[in-house]
This record gives structure tokens, C-alpha cells and sequence, in this order.
């Protein structure tokens, strides 16, 4: 997840993946701006956080607690009896 220290939308997604028992790995791009181009490039988007679920980039805050309440999101972290990582 490519996140800022301060944004409420990174502390959500953070909060959703906690809940979720993942772990996860975060580019924090206030402290390596130089890794915000490379967030667009592979997300297509300039905001945070944007969250890789194996290397698929599946949007922000709003879009993974989308995919929370559709039931998606389990499936994609291998929660549905496969492993759980982000």
C-alpha cells in the first residue's frame, strides 16, 4: 500500500487490513516522494493511499471497503482458505 502518515483514508485502509489480519507492506510516500511517480505509474492515479493486492492494483479506501462489503475482499486477500496478504 502506498500511503501517507497522515492522510485519515491510509489510516482507514490500515484499519480495514488490521481487521482483516493481513499483513501488508506500505511505501510511505511522504517519506520517499520519489516512489509517488512510481505509485501513478503502476495505480494510474495521483491520491492515497493505493492499495496492490498481489501486485493488482485495486484503488483507494473507498474502492477496497467496496470490495469489503461485496464480499470481494476476502477472496482477493486468500482469506476464503488461502493465505492473507496485501
Amino acid at each position: 500500500m502506498y500511503a501517507t502518515g497522515s492522510c485519515p483514508y491510509c489510516m482507514r485502509a490500515r484499519r480495514l487490513l488490521e481487521r482483516k489480519g493481513v499483513h501488508w507492506r506500505e511505501i510511505r510516500v511522504d517519506e520517499e516522494p520519489h516512489r509517488w511517480a512510481e505509485m501513478e505509474r503502476l495505480s494510474g492515479r495521483g491520491t492515497v493511499p493505493q492499495v496492490f493486492i498481489d501486485g493488482r492494483p485495486v484503488g483507494g479506501f473507498d474502492d477496497l471497503a467496496e470490495l469489503d462489503l461485496e464480499g470481494e475482499l476476502d477472496r482477493l486477500l486468500g482469506l476464503d482458505g488461502g493465505r492473507a496478504s496485501a
